[in-house]
């Protein structure tokens, strides 16, 4: 006879399962829970600020012009006989550069001292006239009247000797401008106009024969804006003010000068001021009309803290830098700069000498992120382009 199964099998068989249920749950619980996974560290490239002698530089843009410039016309009216020059020419204050047909000029000169000796002959006759009168007159042989006469006749052959005198003169000199003269040290340019052209002084503004402009020394115009010019006075105080003419990429060197003068007025349009700088020029790179880049140093800031200005960044709570510290993780340092020209700023506040900044790589950064620190490029030199006031 078969034996009934118990009905309570299938409960009891529920409760197993439910409390091997809790004891897993209960084991899960009671296990540590595992750290989240670590953020690599970020590669960066740091620089250490250091002290050094910056100079301090304003910079901008600037226009090569001729220490003299003179375009050479004719002052006289007649045919261009001879061009003694070439075109591009060295030449000397006094060269003879061209020579306007003389003989006009010379047959008016030569009139004009003939007819001072018939005027000089004249007046030694009425001298004697009056000199005779006087002896008679004397001897109440002749009238006050002759005497009288004979006396302004004198006197009115003198005026007449020093009218053709001046005559004589003006003709010299008419003769003498048609021989041209370089009237300084310069180099010629472009031949406009050919020998056997009739020239005009009257047509004076369409009729130069060539122009002429000293390049050794030469000179540079640029601006700078007026907020820079109580610190340039008071340099200018001090001594000559060094400046440098660069090329348009900022990279070469094209001559070493010093700043003559500042212009007299300010440009209300602009609120900048004109500066015009000398350089020897000997090597003749800088011509005239050419675009440089023009650096005027005002002083050496001696032992400053600078570092790379692509170590400053900006935020906004202002300008800062990442800072590596011994652990290999980074702080924000907020500073205050000096000068900054895209190369070098100069720290005023915030940042201590041996700090190692981070120069490259902080796109990823944040404060507390550990970093791992690639090899450094090397610290710029403090060459005078360093540490530039920007100009506006």
């Amino acid at each position: 006879m078969t034996r009934p199964i118990p009905t309570r099998a299938p409960a009891l068989a529920a409760l197993l399962v439910a409390a091997t249920c809790l004891l897993s749950v209960a084991a899960h619980a009671q296990a540590p829970a595992a750290p989240p996974p670590q953020a690599p560290p970020v590669p960066v490239t740091v620089q250490t600020a250091s002290r050094r002698d910056v100079p301090i530089v304003l910079r901008n843009i600037g226009v090569v012009q001729a220490f003299q410039s003179a375009a050479i016309r004719p002052r006289v009216d007649g045919t261009l006989e001879q061009v003694m020059f070439t075109e591009g020419q060295e030449v000397k204050k006094g060269d003879l550069l061209a020579r306007i047909d003389p003989r006009p000029y010379q047959a008016i000169l030569d009139q004009a001292v003939a007819r001072k000796a018939a005027t000089a002959a004249t007046l030694a006759n009425a001298r004697l006239d009056l000199a005779r009168a006087a002896d008679l007159a004397r001897g109440q042989f002749a009238s006050r009247q002759v005497l009288d006469t004979r006396a302004a006749t004198v006197a009115q052959l003198e005026a007449q000797l020093s009218a053709d005198e001046a005559t004589a003169n003006a003709a010299r000199v008419n003769l003498d401008y048609t021989n041209i003269l370089a009237p300084f040290d310069g180099r010629l340019g472009l031949r406009n106009i050919d020998p056997g052209n009739v020239v005009r002084f009257a047509d004076n503004a369409n009729t130069a024969i060539v122009t002429i402009s000293q390049i050794r020394p030469i000179v540079a115009v640029f601006t700078l804006p007026q907020d820079t010019l109580p610190a340039i006075q008071a340099a200018m105080a001090r001594g000559k003010l060094p400046a440098a003419a660069f090329s348009p990429d900022d990279k070469t060197q094209l001559g070493q000068g010093e700043l003559i003068t500042t212009d007299s007025t300010i440009d209300q349009t602009t609120g900048t001021i004109r500066m015009k700088a000398v350089f020897t020029n000997e090597d003749t790179r800088l011509w005239p009309g050419q675009f440089v880049n023009v650096r005027l140093t005002l002083e050496i800031q001696q032992a400053v803290i600078s570092i790379p200005s692509s170590a400053v960044q900006r935020g906004p709570a202002g300008l800062f830098v990442y800072t590596v510290k011994d652990d290999q993780t980074v702080e924000i340092a907020r500073v205050e700069l000096g000068q900054d020209d895209g190369t070098l700023a100069v720290i005023r506040r915030g940042l201590n000498e041996g700090a190692r900044v981070v120069v490259a790589g902080q796109s990823r950064l944040r404060a507390g992120a550990r970093v791992t620190i690639n090899a450094s490029p090397g610290a710029p030199s403090a060459q005078p382009q360093a540490a530039a006031k920007p100009s506006g």
